[in-house]
């Protein structure tokens, strides 16, 4: 149900939202707002260039937002009415009320949304926390998905990298609350700098505009009560779906994805290793493997032509849309 159908709904939760700056909306792009039992969503659309595309659904990962896929979503318009999802907690998409941010949490979510708006079967994008959400849904509700675009999938490692090492002690109870306190004479800018040296192979190839515009949505997270809670909680999240097991396990999930699968991975992400390309095109049936060794953890941000193409291959290879 669109947000736009509960006007006094919408009102009370506008009042009781926190002041903050606005979000970036990119030339070609539009928001909208959901409105479901206990969540809302904000919706990037990105529509396709003539009316009768498939849909597409992009899921970003922790610390994203929708606007990861700003880069992405017009190179793939002429071939998908495409919409990002702010996860619940993120981007402009407050907390969830019942507090639930794991894995499967979010999964819930992507599938209330696309059932409730019956826009699936949709060509599912997910990056990080946003591919181990895409797996989960594309294994349980494989009656959503067309295809499934993984870009670094947050898919469980034995050997954790060391960079991501730190994400992970978010979820160790006080240590968020320590951060935020160790780091509160941070600017914004310092923040967006290391956020960068972090998930992008080569940090000196961003634009200024884009430096730019990232350092404007830290400034605006910052602004946010709850934006440290999220992050902790889905960092939670993400420790315990490594450490499940049995059929909910992460790789058990992606052996039963029976959509055609696309698969990237960057040589020099630091948060997702880049040998777990080989083991993931081993455990989904019908994947792809697209490997960009200058690549960061976020591909979709860092080379866009590359992983538009290798989605225009993918459905070529699936027999179309």
């Amino acid at each position: 149900m669109s947000s736009t159908e509960l006007p006094g709904a919408q009102a009370a939760a506008a009042a009781l939202a926190p002041t903050v700056s606005a979000v970036r909306v990119a030339d070609g792009e539009r928001l909208r707002s959901v409105s479901l039992p206990g969540i809302g969503l904000n919706i990037r659309c990105r529509p396709g260039d003539r009316t009768g595309l498939p849909p597409a659904l992009y899921v970003h990962g922790l610390g994203g937002s929708s606007q990861n896929w700003s880069a992405l979503m017009p190179l793939l318009s002429d071939l998908v009415d495409g919409e990002a999802v702010d996860l619940p907690g993120f981007g402009d998409s407050p907390p969830p009320d019942d507090g639930n941010y794991s894995v499967t949490g979010h999964a819930r979510a992507v599938i209330r949304l696309l059932d409730a708006e019956e826009r699936g079967p949709v060509h599912l994008f997910g990056n990080s926390l946003g591919g181990a959400v895409a797996t989960r849904v594309a294994a349980v509700r494989p009656d959503l998905v067309r295809t499934l675009t993984l870009i670094s999938p947050a898919l469980p490692e034995w050997r954790v990298q060391r960079p991501a090492v730190p994400t992970g002690l978010l979820a160790v109870p006080g240590v968020a609350s320590l951060f935020s306190r160790l780091t509160k004479g941070w600017t914004a800018e310092q923040r967006t700098r290391g956020v960068m040296a972090l998930c992008y192979g080569d940090p000196a190839q961003v634009s200024d505009e884009a430096f730019r515009n990232a350092v404007a949505e830290m400034e605006r997270r910052l602004e946010l009560p709850y934006f440290w809670d999220a992050m902790t909680r889905s960092a939670r999240g993400i420790v315990d779906a490594y450490t499940l097991g049995g059929q909910h396990g992460l790789w058990r999930q992606a052996e039963r994805v029976l959509a055609p699968t696309q698969l990237v991975y960057g040589g020099r992400d630091q948060l997702v290793s880049y040998r777990m390309a080989r083991r993931a095109s081993a455990a989904f049936r019908d994947a792809r493997l697209l490997t960009l060794p200058d690549a960061g953890h976020v591909a979709m941000m860092e080379y866009p032509e590359a992983v538009a193409q290798a989605f225009r291959e993918l459905l070529d290879d699936s027999g179309g849309s």
